[in-house]
């Protein structure tokens, strides 16, 4: 698996510039323009002619699977609005100019397909029956309604990950890390999943929230720990270095035209550098300083005493 992760990185890495740029851009006044439709003539007409609507697709319109990205539902303020669109638009921004084009096309459509596919595998369009309770088909559609709420919830994860450490203005006052806005999203998620699960566990649709974060686990599992506070992740970074040092073993540095001696202490297996004139190493020295000499044939070193006092090979 890890094997196959390099692989995909490394195509990713050499396609960096195909797809289509600045694709927040896009989304983001797609959606500006259905708000303030909405907002113009109150009735929104507009959402209902885009939002996801399993019935509807199965009678022809195709396009409501990927409409449904422009009518997340961004309140009635125009000011806070633009606001919302703008924030979503940077947030894009930079995930993409950190990834690459190719890779942020991949994350975010890729997670487009996921939804549209749980969505339509498991959206019912009639009444459901769960215990002692009756669920009409417009609760469920309400529910996967709120397909681009939470995809882009997965972006604010995948901007937390890659830039951890930045600051959000909250409420153009306080700055607040973007690893701290992450775990709030987190706890967004799983009110929703808990919401689908209390009083009545509504399986398998209390799992689309997840579903919207399946494309960030499939991107950026590997860095989730950049979720965490700095403090945790240094600590996790010196407990690696500190285990992987342990199995790996002290490790001796061999050079052309260097023959490391016998190693009878444990001493001599430590060391890293070693003088090519008297033998001795930093091992055994500590208090000495080492230098290869750039004048010798290949790489040669020597200790304080020898680096401007030996016979340079040829």
């Amino acid at each position: 698996m890890r094997n196959l992760r390099k692989k995909f990185e490394r195509f990713c890495l050499k396609n960096r510039d195909i797809g289509i740029p600045n694709l927040m851009l896009y989304m983001c006044v797609g959606s500006g323009v259905v708000c303030f439709a909405n907002l113009i003539n109150g009735g929104g007409i507009l959402y209902e002619l885009l939002r996801f609507d399993k019935a509807a697709i199965l009678n022809g319109q195709v396009w409501r699977l990927v409409s449904w990205l422009l009518t997340e539902n961004i309140g009635t303020s125009p000011l806070l609005a633009v606001v919302f669109l703008y924030f979503f638009y940077r947030l894009g921004q930079n995930v993409e100019a950190s990834i690459g084009t190719f890779k942020f096309n991949l994350f975010y459509l890729g997670g487009v397909i996921m939804m549209d596919i749980f969505a339509m595998i498991f959206c019912p369009t009639e009444d459901v029956v769960v215990g002692n309770y009756l669920f009409p088909p417009e609760v469920f559609a309400y529910f996967y309604s709120n397909m681009a709420y939470y995809l882009h919830l997965s972006m604010v994860l995948a901007f937390a990950t890659t830039y951890p450490d930045s600051h959000f203005t909250l409420f153009f006052v306080l700055p607040v890390r973007a690893w701290v806005i992450a775990l709030v999203d987190l706890v967004l998620i799983g009110i929703s999943v808990f919401n689908m699960c209390y009083p009545t566990l509504l399986f398998p649709h209390c799992l689309f929230p997840l579903i919207g974060l399946l494309n960030y686990f499939i991107f950026f599992g590997p860095d989730m720990h950049n979720l965490l506070p700095l403090s945790w992740r240094a600590k996790l970074k010196r407990n690696s270095q500190k285990k992987a040092a342990s199995k790996n073993g002290p490790k001796v540095v061999p050079f052309p035209g260097t023959s490391a001696r016998p190693a009878s202490t444990a001493s001599d297996t430590t060391y890293t550098h070693r003088c090519t004139v008297c033998g001795r190493t930093d091992a055994e020295h500590p208090e000495l300083e080492f230098r290869y000499c750039s004048r010798c044939n290949g790489y040669h070193c020597y200790c304080e005493d020898h680096i401007s006092n030996h016979t340079h090979i040829e």
